[in-house]
C-alpha cells in the first residue's frame, strides 16, 4: 500500500468537499424540472466544463497515456473529429430539438416518430449506459486497489455512495458544478505528475523530446494507406478513419445520449447550448493532448517495458511520486470516475422518469410525488451501476475495449434514427424502429467478427440504420 497519512488526508478531504459542493450548489428542488434541468439556467461555460468531465472516465486517465506510450500522438486525429461532430450537433441537432419542449434526448423521437420509438430508444440507452458505465466504474477500482490497498467492491461502493449523495440532493445543477471542480482536479493531477517526471528526468524536456522524436512518438498524422484498403479500415488511428470516426462518435454521444444532452438542456437557451458544446470540443483536444504527452514523457523515462500499456502510468504513480502529489493523483482518479458516475445516475433517472414512467403512468402525480419518484430512480440507478461494476470484476477482456464495444453496439443505430428524423421527412415509425433494430443487429455482427477498427463502428451503424429505413420507405411507396 503506497499512500501516506498526508495522501489519505487529501483523499478524504477531497471526497468531503466534493459532496458538500454538490449539495450546496444544487439548491432546493421543488419540481421535476428543478431536479433534472436546474431551477435556473446554468452558465454555458460551466456546462462546457461539465461535459468534458462527464465524458472523461478513469479509462481516459489511465489508458490514453498508455496508448501514447506504446504508439504515438495519432489519437489526436480522433479528437479533431470530436470537434467536427460537436459543431454538427450544435447547428443541426440542437435547433431541431429546440422547436419542441425537450425534456430528454428522446423526447424528439417521440414527437417525430411516436411514443414507441421514444420508449425503445430510452430502453436501449438505459441498458447500454448501465453496462458501459459499470465497466468504467470497475476500471476505476483497478488502480485504486493497487495504490491504496482497498478491495474492488470497497472502491466501487465508496464511489457510488459519494456520487449518489450529491446527485440525490443537488440534482443536475449540483452535478454540473461538481464536474467543473473535478475537471481541474484530474487535469491538475496529470499536470503535477508530468512536471514531477520532468524534474527527475535528466535533461528535462530536451531529453524527453529527443527520445520521443527518435522513436517516432511525436507523429500526429497517419494516412493509413500503407497496407492497402484492408489495412486502412483495420487501423483505428488514420486521418480519415480518426476524423470520420471521431465525428460520428461525438455526434452520437453528444447529440443522442441523455448523459450529455441533459447538461445542454440546463443552459436554458439554444445559443448557450451551442457555445457549451463547441467549447467542450476545443477543451477535449487540449485535454487529450495533455494525457498523450504524459504517455510520451513516460516513454522517455522508462523506455520500453514488457508490461501492459494501461499499467505504465499506475506504475509511475505507485513507485515514483512523493507523498502529497500521490494523494492529488488519487483524488484525480476519483474525480474522473465520479463525474461520469454522477452523470450516469442522473441521466438514467431522468430518462426512466420522463420517457417511460410518466408517459405510461395512468395516475396524475403532483410535483412533490414526481420529485420523490425521480430520487428513488436515482437510488435504483446507483445500485444497478454498482451491481454492473461488480459483475465485471472477473472479466478477462481489456476494460477499454469492453466499454467501447458496449457503447458501439447501440450508438450507430441511435444516431441513425435521429438523422432519419431530421433529414428524411417522409420516414415514419416503422422506418425508425426497423432501421434502429437493423443498426443494432449489424453492429453485433461487425463488432463480433471485428470487421473494421473501432473508429468505424458508429459510422457503420449509422449507414445500416439509414439504409434500412430508406429501403423500407421505398418498398412502402411502391
Amino acid at each position: 500500500m503506497k499512500g501516506s497519512q498526508l495522501d489519505y488526508l487529501i483523499i478524504i478531504a477531497y471526497l468531503i468537499v466534493i459532496a458538500a459542493i454538490g449539495i450546496l450548489s444544487g439548491g432546493k428542488q421543488r419540481t421535476l424540472k428543478d431536479y433534472f434541468h436546474g431551477s435556473k439556467p446554468v452558465a454555458w461555460w460551466a456546462v462546457c466544463f461539465s461535459m468534458v468531465a462527464a465524458e472523461t472516465s478513469t479509462l481516459t486517465f489511465i489508458s490514453i497515456p498508455g496508448l501514447a506510450y506504446i504508439t504515438n500522438l495519432n489519437f489526436l486525429q480522433v479528437t479533431f473529429g470530436y470537434l467536427i461532430g460537436r459543431i454538427i450537433v450544435a447547428f443541426i441537432f440542437l435547433p431541431a430539438y429546440s422547436r419542441g419542449e425537450l425534456r430528454t434526448a428522446y423526447t424528439y423521437l417521440g414527437e417525430r416518430f411516436g411514443q414507441r420509438t421514444r420508449s425503445f430508444a430510452s430502453i436501449v440507452f438505459l441498458f447500454t449506459r448501465i453496462a458501459a458505465d459499470g465497466v468504467r466504474l470497475f476500471a476505476t477500482a483497478i488502480p485504486l486497489k493497487l495504490m491504496i490497498g482497498i478491495s474492488y467492491p470497497e472502491a466501487i461502493v465508496i464511489m457510488a455512495l459519494v456520487a449518489l449523495l450529491y446527485t440525490y440532493t443537488g440534482g443536475v445543477r449540483g452535478i454540473i458544478w461538481v464536474d467543473v471542480v473535478q475537471m481541474f482536479i484530474y487535469l491538475g493531477g496529470v499536470l503535477f505528475a508530468g512536471l514531477y517526471l520532468l524534474s527527475v528526468l535528466p535533461g528535462g524536456w530536451e531529453t524527453a523530446a529527443a527520445k520521443a522524436s527518435a522513436a517516432g512518438k511525436l507523429s500526429i498524422f497517419n494516412s493509413g494507406f500503407e497496407n492497402g484498403l484492408s489495412g486502412f479500415f483495420s487501423q483505428p488511428y488514420t486521418l480519415i478513419g480518426g476524423i470520420l470516426g471521431g465525428a460520428f462518435l461525438s455526434m452520437a454521444s453528444h447529440g443522442t445520449d441523455q448523459l450529455i444532452v441533459q447538461r445542454l438542456l440546463a443552459t436554458g437557451s439554444l445559443k448557450d447550448g451551442q457555445k457549451a458544446i463547441i467549447g467542450s470540443g476545443i477543451l477535449v483536444i487540449i485535454q487529450f493532448a495533455v494525457f498523450l504527452m504524459m504517455g510520451i514523457l513516460l516513454y522517455s523515462y522508462y523506455g520500453t517495458l514488457e508490461i501492459k500499456p494501461d499499467t505504465v502510468f499506475p506504475k509511475f504513480i505507485i513507485e515514483e511520486l512523493p507523498p502529497g502529489i500521490f494523494g492529488i493523483i488519487i483524488a484525480g482518479l476519483f474525480a474522473a470516475a465520479l463525474s461520469t458516475l454522477a452523470g450516469s445516475i442522473s441521466s438514467l433517472s431522468s430518462s426512466t422518469m420522463m420517457d417511460l414512467y410518466l408517459p405510461f403512468s395512468k395516475k396524475s402525480r403532483s410535483e412533490k410525488e414526481k420529485l420523490m419518484m425521480s430520487r428513488i430512480f436515482s437510488i435504483i440507478a446507483a445500485f444497478l451501476l454498482t451491481g454492473s461494476a461488480l459483475f465485471f470484476i472477473n472479466t478477462s477482456q481489456a476494460v477499454v475495449e469492453l466499454a467501447l464495444s458496449i457503447a458501439s453496439f447501440t450508438y450507430g443505430g441511435l444516431l441513425g434514427t435521429f438523422l432519419l428524423g431530421i433529414f428524411v421527412k417522409k420516414a415514419g415509425e416503422k422506418e425508425a424502429l426497423i432501421g434502429f433494430s437493423t443498426g443494432i443487429i449489424v453492429m453485433i455482427f461487425v463488432i463480433s467478427f471485428k470487421i473494421v477498427a473501432w473508429t468505424w463502428f458508429t459510422f457503420a451503424g449509422v449507414v445500416a440504420t439509414i439504409a434500412a429505413g430508406q429501403l423500407l420507405l421505398l418498398f412502402r411507396r411502391k
